[in-house]
């Protein structure tokens, strides 16, 4: 069985993001989806478990997808979960530069683990977790950037920053 994992903060899941997930999940039996905690972003706007929770919503209509969350060293939960694989989307090249390098530091803590990398769709090429928190958080409209079924949910957490 060919298992691949796609990591990611999901801070919120956007267009590109379901994208890249519908078509690596025609690529392996098995695409585990999992949130994790990145030190180098700033705080969430949304817990591990509400992103988890957005993930299953939007990710509903493909089979052989799994979603979970972790913490800890990608290459161990890669190992725990059976995946030799880890899909990394790509918006632009200097996505490339930094996913190329994280690749070569995988390849050489475990020389079994492949990274592979899809562009995402020119449509989604500039949107971004980021973009739409300010988006939101401006009270911008982000139909079309985020998957129908948590619009609602991710606009309601805007509102909510802007009460603070």
């Amino acid at each position: 069985m060919r298992k691949a994992v796609c990591p990611g903060s999901f801070d919120p899941v956007t267009m590109g993001h379901l994208d890249i997930f519908e078509r690596a999940s025609k690529m392996f039996d098995e695409l585990i989806i999992s949130v994790f905690v990145n030190p180098a972003k700033d705080k969430a706007m949304f817990s591990m478990e509400e992103r988890v929770s957005m993930i299953r919503q939007a990710t509903a209509h493909i089979p052989n997808v799994r979603v979970t969350c972790f913490s800890g060293l990608l290459n161990e939960f890669c190992e725990k979960k059976g995946a030799r694989f880890i899909v990394r989307g790509l918006r632009a090249f200097t996505d490339f530069e930094y996913e190329f390098q994280r690749a070569l530091l995988m390849k050489e803590i475990d020389e079994q683990l492949e990274t592979v990398f899809i562009m995402t769709n020119a449509k989604y090429s500039y949107l971004s977790s980021s973009g739409v928190r300010e988006m939101v958080y401006f009270g911008g409209d982000i139909s079309g950037f985020v998957p129908d079924c948590i619009r609602e949910q991710v606009m309601a957490r805007g509102k909510q920053s802007l009460k603070r």
